[in-house]
């Protein structure tokens, strides 16, 4: 009798089911999906219901063969993929392609991979959920269908390469907006009072004026009434306050706090997270429900009473506010809160370590506070001051965790601890300023604080916020970068012993780190599906198209009469959309006149990127003069004296080795023209102002680092190379890039070995551009 087999997606996780089932069972990996829908126009047919046709993908052929075998001789197949759409239809496509039998197939589902789970799912078999499977099979062949059809029109009206994608665009569309918000933005300033006491033991008490001034004047009119002014405890008050936990994570929860509190990129906690699910420490990670097993909320109790004592322990029951939550699915947590401490690595030990305080943290006790408000009288003005505090009479979950918070003001409340005051009690006066503050823009968005607006708004759902926020950052709509503050002058005024000074400080401000930024490709792109897709990028539509797909999950929609609803305006507005004048797309604002020549200077949108023209383009004169927009400048905002200095380029730096280093601003960014080579300046340095030393340090780490990356060339062929790269050794043969076997030695490749594995080596499938903009799309079209 053949033993029981048991797929699931991932190898890692095989490995840890396998040790939980004994030698009666065989636990293989299907590497995760094993079909998809083909890459030509044989994939949708549209006129008969959007059927989707599926293929065998090419790296999945082998698998699927050795699947099939096991799945021959095996007594039973159970199909283990996780507990979600996605997961349902791996399991589908499983059972498809292998041709299984339904008489021995069984589905099992499981949220975390412990020995009591695992066995509990072999017990409790079902059958495929095919509601699950066509509301991912609706999403899957929706967003083909918008990928398929916009795409081609991006490369005809606006440039090659470029696509669209239902999320995607939503999301870019979200930052573009973000930033054109923060271009019209105008700061408005106000003056903030804080004052200083001398207390006994050397102690001060610090204290606000509650509002704020809107003028210098003002402010100096309040430091001069307090200055000679008898100050006095008028008012104490005492309150009691409490402070809850916040609920365990959620996809996005952990994403935002994993970005805050340990610096990780959305793609990285869920791949880290991933690791310690496949390892059985903790549960599913995509998941939007705060709910928590009665086996859950037993374990925390008992670790909260071991580690801490029982007052510590308080048993809270979260609901989830948001429509369509799976409440049959938990909230991320550890399986064992007996375990304080898991991982490989440090990743791994310090996500698990913020995953086990936060659950663990909503199963404690309220904290406990007296906050304490003492008012302040002048007895020369009628303002008073007020000064705050905060004491933990009992700390309960802030023992273990404080959550975390995007500083979006800037400002923080003065609260601490406040020494014994009195009422009655007459104040020294040590200082008071009048400190000139400004409004902030909106804060750009981080990767996980665009996720938090996704979710808020209901566009996409736990399992697709991490491909989201990845796809639109390799397709260079969306960049995270870091950007240098601006000098800008603040006023301070301080009353002291009995004399107030005013000082003009220097601040730095606006500076970012980490934090989202649009290209002009994308605001181009944004403002071309604004004006004539708006449907597609509209972000209530967005929202409802999630909800249906929910609805085809619960059985309640049929999915391909949903996609139909869709696709005929979508596809009569593509139609239309030929007759489109490719001129009138492209973005070109008229940014001034050249104060020298009285020619106009404009910011335009081309093929490599944003870039200033100066003059017309008329036949048979002159060419207008061009130059490329430099990093962080955008065509909506460039002004007059910005694009002029990006006229003085190309600039001569000086000599090196009797040739002149030439700086410009090329497709690929800035650069160093030298001897008919290029080298690209860093990131921090500027092609205006880079020194002639700069740039022949350069020059010379460019040499070095090429020194480095040949490891073998040919007398045969001055063509062909075998060279270091980013993941390792690989053979240049021509324009093609050949893979080198594990067990060759790159060093001993002779040339005929190189021309035999480049023979050998599949032709690279182009991208965008001229050829792929000839390709039929992805379905036939409806007559």
């Amino acid at each position: 009798m053949g033993k029981n087999l048991v797929i699931v997606e991932s190898p890692a996780k095989a490995k840890t089911i396998e040790g939980y089932l004994g030698k009666d069972f065989e636990v293989k990996s299907s590497y995760g999906h094993v079909r998809d829908l083909p890459k030509d126009d044989s994939a949708i047919d549209i006129e008969n219901g959007f059927q989707p046709t599926y293929e065998i993908s090419k790296d999945k052929k082998d698998v699927v063969k050795e699947l099939k075998k096991l799945a021959k001789a095996a007594e039973t197949i159970y199909l283990a993929s996780d507990d979600d759409r996605e997961g349902e239809a791996i399991s589908w496509h499983l059972s498809e392609a292998l041709d299984l039998d339904d008489a021995k197939t069984r589905r099992i589902v499981f949220r975390e991979i412990t020995k009591n789970a695992i066995q509990n799912a072999i017990q409790n078999p079902r059958g495929i959920d095919i509601d699950l499977v066509n509301a991912q099979q609706a999403r899957r062949i929706l967003d083909r269908l918008v990928g398929f059809e916009l795409s081609p029109i991006l490369w005809k009206k606006i440039k090659g390469g470029l696509s669209a994608g239902r999320v995607q665009s939503v999301a870019v569309r979200l930052v573009v907006e973000r930033e054109r918000e923060i271009a019209n933005f105008t700061p408005e300033s106000s003056f903030r009072i804080t004052a200083e006491f001398n207390l006994e033991g050397g102690k001060i008490l610090k204290a606000e004026l509650p509002k704020k001034f809107k003028t210098e004047d003002e402010a100096m009119s309040f430091l001069q009434k307090c200055n000679g002014a008898d100050f006095s405890i008028e008012n104490l008050e005492t309150k009691p306050a409490k402070k809850s936990p916040a609920p365990p994570f959620t996809t996005s929860t952990l994403q935002q706090e994993a970005s805050r509190k340990l610096g990780f990129s959305v793609a990285r906690t869920m791949s880290v997270a991933q690791k310690l699910y496949e390892a059985g420490k903790i549960s599913y990670m995509r998941t939007d429900s705060l709910n928590l097993s009665d086996e859950a909320l037993n374990g925390a109790a008992a670790a909260i009473n071991s580690n801490y004592g029982e007052k510590y322990a308080h048993r809270r029951v979260f609901k989830t506010k948001k429509a369509g939550a799976q409440e049959a699915h938990e909230a991320i947590r550890p399986t064992n809160f007996g375990t304080q401490t898991a991982g490989k690595d440090d990743a791994e030990k310090r996500l698990y370590d913020l995953i086990w305080k936060r659950a663990i943290a909503s199963q404690m006790s309220e904290a406990q506070l007296e906050k304490t408000t003492a008012t302040i009288g002048v007895s020369t003005a009628d303002e008073k001051l007020v000064a705050k505090g905060e004491v933990v009479k009992f700390d309960g979950f802030l023992k273990v965790y404080i959550e975390s918070t995007d500083d979006e003001n800037g400002e923080e409340e003065n609260t601490n601890m406040l020494p014994p005051l009195t009422v009655g009690q007459v104040l020294d006066l040590k200082e008071i300023l009048a400190k000139q503050g400004f409004t902030r823009h909106p804060p750009r968005y981080t990767e996980a604080s665009l996720v938090k607006k996704l979710e808020e708004m209901g566009i996409g759902r736990p399992s697709t916020y991490a491909p989201t926020i990845s796809t639109v950052q390799k397709r260079n709509y969306v960049e995270k970068d870091a950007r240098e503050g601006k000098e800008r002058i603040s006023i301070e005024c301080r009353l002291k012993d009995g004399d107030i000074k005013r000082v003009e400080a220097t601040e730095i401000t606006g500076a970012e780190k980490n934090k989202l930024f649009p290209t002009n490709t994308a605001m181009v792109v944004n403002d071309f599906l604004v004006d004539h897709f708006p449907n597609v990028i509209d972000y209530s539509f967005t929202a409802d198209v999630e909800q249906q797909f929910d609805d085809i999950a619960q059985g309640k929609t049929v999915w391909n009469k949903m996609i139909d609803n869709f696709y005929g305006g979508f596809h009569s507005t593509v139609e239309k959309s030929a007759d489109l004048d490719r001129a009138s797309v492209n973005q070109v604002r008229e940014i001034g006149e050249d104060p020298k020549s009285g020619e106009k200077i404009y910011a335009r949108h081309g093929k490599y990127g944003a870039y200033v023209q100066k003059g017309e383009l008329v036949e048979g004169e002159e060419k207008p003069q061009y130059a490329s927009l430099k990093h962080g400048q955008f065509m909506d905002t460039i002004n007059l004296e910005e694009a002029l200095e990006l006229f003085k380029l190309p600039r001569e730096v000086g000599t090196f080795e009797d040739k002149p280093m030439v700086a410009a601003v090329g497709r690929f960014g800035p650069y160093i023209r030298h001897d008919g080579k290029f080298v690209s300046i860093k990131k921090e340095q500027d092609p205006l102002t880079i020194t002639e030393d700069e740039a022949v340090q350069l020059i010379l780490d460019k040499r070095e680092a090429d020194a480095n990356k040949y490891i073998k060339t040919f007398d045969e062929d001055e063509n062909v190379a075998v060279l270091n790269g980013r993941w390792g050794p690989y053979i240049k043969f021509g324009k093609k890039n050949v893979k080198i076997p594990k067990d060759v030695v790159p060093e001993e490749l002779t040339f005929e070995q190189c021309k035999e594995l480049a023979d050998k080596a599949p032709e690279k499938k182009g991208r965008g551009g001229k050829k792929a903009a000839t390709k039929k799309p992805a379905a036939k079209k409806k007559k």
